[in-house]
């Protein structure tokens, strides 16, 4: 049976600016696969883990001591939310506290773990250490890390609260990125939805109000053109509501216990003047949550996730701008601890088991077995004998951090189509608490990350994430249509549109987990021989936009339709604009 776990961080701080503090707490669910034992060959160890990111001569490190390292380094307080993605971390710190030969030991800094879940709580500390650092430079540093998604309103909060202290003491995002949300932040909901999204139309999720996996929610909701209501007060049966929750477990319990509650209607954006009673149809919500859906009532099917949206929820840490520059060699340092942490952890169970130990005495919370267990994630039968996907969390090496951050092979810069992605979301649906957000160029400093990337080659060796994606789209899980304006009669496409491909190439970025489709469609004007070539070549058009913004080729499928399948009336005009449309497909 679940324990009750405490409401923690994960959550979008948009409405910091009023006064109002969201708190969240990230729980976990996975199941590790049986693997082999390392297997000694001289000095060097075959990788044993099912996901490992080294090669056949890598070298399995010795563990760190218990003992409490004493290396006279720079010391720090390190505050973070109970989250699997962190498990590089808690290898490379060895303990609560830096031990004996570790990675951050060796790196010479004393680092010490806090588990604060309440973003508030973070803000504010971090808002303290700033004003005691610029009267004292020997006060010990702050960090504070959380989901990366939240970040451009949480930056935005944050830069208003330090403005007094002046533009050094500013918050800036280092590119100590640990590793992300994999699979277990969710959407889960009745598999008529997985069908056709339109049957979402008029129906009502449970998550905490602007949480990272109410995100999730949005996000799906976007990509399938269908409205979302932001008023949690009001019903609007042509879009889809939100039942808000108070916290991450009493989401699913309110879809569990069959709970309703009276909305006031809303036709056409205006109240009626009479009420309606709704009742939760799906649950946006993390692990322990989908657990408790699957075993205690069942039901609901993932309709989308942060396996899909594989770029969505990295683990980002913030500091001080003027610590950060003065401790530029700790921080390139921690960058290469961490890099060699997540190497280890990804491509050894012994280290990966360590990890979920240290996790235990940081989270003081379970014990090292339940960490591990719910690292990886699990396929299981809910109550009603549905397959459901429940946890999923993974780290990062150097190159996956590159990769993040735009300095890989393919220069994408997935941590910006995130930040601009959701940045801009909340702005559209909150426009009165968030009216605009922190610029990425602003918040983001790569220096530190491109600084190790050039001297320490040797790093960029391990092997970065991969997705394998399908030859073709059996599995939709989203989709939409544009209206891509092409030169008449041609395949050119017009500079107007440049900023909607745009829109697609950044949220394609996001849902990294997902193969896109590009498919042309035509009116019933002319032969249709004529009208197969030119949706052909529309759909190749676009797909040559998108791989020369940097999506790979293997993950774009381009065809064309002609004038086979209208979505509209061809003997009408509009009908015929309707179906003169390029329709953008996310799917596996």
């Amino acid at each position: 049976m679940a324990i009750k776990l405490k409401p923690a961080g994960k959550l979008f701080i948009i409405a910091a600016v009023i006064g109002v503090g969201i708190v969240g707490v990230r729980w976990y669910q996975n199941r590790p696969k049986e693997v082999n034992q390392s297997v000694e060959v001289g000095k060097v160890t075959l990788p044993d883990a099912p996901d490992a990111s080294l090669n056949n001569n890598a070298v399995l490190l010795p563990l760190p001591t218990d003992d409490k390292a004493v290396n006279g380094g720079t010391q720090m307080n390190w505050e973070r939310m109970a989250w699997n993605s962190q498990f590089s971390g808690m290898y490379a710190n060895g303990g609560v506290r830096t031990t004996k030969n570790s990675l951050f030991d060796k790196a010479h800094i004393d680092v010490t773990y806090t588990r604060q879940d309440d973003c508030n709580k973070q803000m504010a500390d971090l808002v303290k250490f700033a004003s005691e650092y610029k009267q004292n430079p020997n006060t010990p540093g702050v960090l504070i890390t959380f989901m990366g998604d939240g970040m451009p309103a949480f930056m935005t909060s944050l830069s208003k609260e330090l403005e007094p202290l002046g533009a050094e003491y500013q918050p800036v995002i280092l590119p100590i990125a640990h590793g992300k949300s994999f699979g277990e932040d969710q959407v889960m909901a009745p598999a008529s939805w997985k069908v056709d999204p339109k049957n979402a139309i008029g129906k009502c999720v449970a998550g905490v109000l602007r949480d990272g996996d109410v995100n999730i929610l949005l996000k799906w909701a976007g990509d399938n053109g269908l409205k979302v209501n932001p008023d949690e007060t009001t019903y609007d049966g042509t879009a889809i509501n939100i039942i808000a929750a108070n916290d991450f477990l009493d989401a699913p319990n309110k879809y569990i216990t069959g709970y309703t509650e009276k909305r006031k209607l809303v036709v056409n954006g205006k109240t009626t003047g009479s009420d309606t009673t709704v009742g939760v149809d799906g649950v946006a919500t993390w692990t322990p949550g989908d657990v408790n859906v699957a075993t205690k009532k069942g039901g609901l099917v993932t309709i989308a996730s942060t396996k899909q949206y594989a770029s969505q929820m990295p683990n980002q840490t913030i500091a001080i701008k003027k610590w950060a520059n003065d401790h530029r060699t700790d921080i390139e340092n921690m960058i290469i601890a961490l890099a060699q942490a997540g190497d280890q952890v990804r491509s050894y169970n012994e280290a990966k088991a360590f990890a979920a130990k240290v996790s235990a005495d940081v989270y003081q919370e379970k014990d090292a077995a339940y960490w591990l267990k719910y690292y990886n994630g699990v396929e299981e039968k809910d109550l009603q004998g549905q397959m459901v996907h429940l946890g999923g969390s993974a780290v990062y090496n150097l190159a996956d951090m590159a990769n993040l951050f735009g300095l890989g092979e393919d220069k994408v810069d997935r941590y910006k189509a995130v930040y601009n992605t959701f940045g801009n979301l909340m702005v559209k649906m909150y426009p009165s608490l968030m009216p605009t957000f922190m610029p990425y160029e602003k918040a983001v400093d790569k220096s530190f990350l491109l600084s190790v990337i050039s001297n320490h080659p040797e790093l960029m060796q391990g092997k970065a994430m991969q997705t394998n994606y399908a030859n073709e789209i059996t599995n939709t899980v989203s989709s939409k249509s544009y209206s891509i304006e092409f030169e008449t009669g041609s395949a050119n496409i017009k500079p107007a549109s440049y900023k909607m491909l745009d829109e697609i190439f950044e949220s394609a970025v996001v849902a990294e987990g997902l193969k896109l489709g590009v498919y042309g469609h035509t009116d019933n004007v002319g032969n249709d021989a004529a009208n197969q070539v030119l949706s052909e070549k529309r759909a190749n058009a676009v797909k040559a936009y998108l791989l020369k913004k940097g999506l790979p080729v293997n993950r774009i499928e381009a065809k064309g339709y002609g004038a086979a399948k209208p979505i509209a009336d061809n003997s009408t005009d509009a009908g015929k604009s309707k179906n003169r449309r390029v329709e953008i497909v996310l799917g596996e």
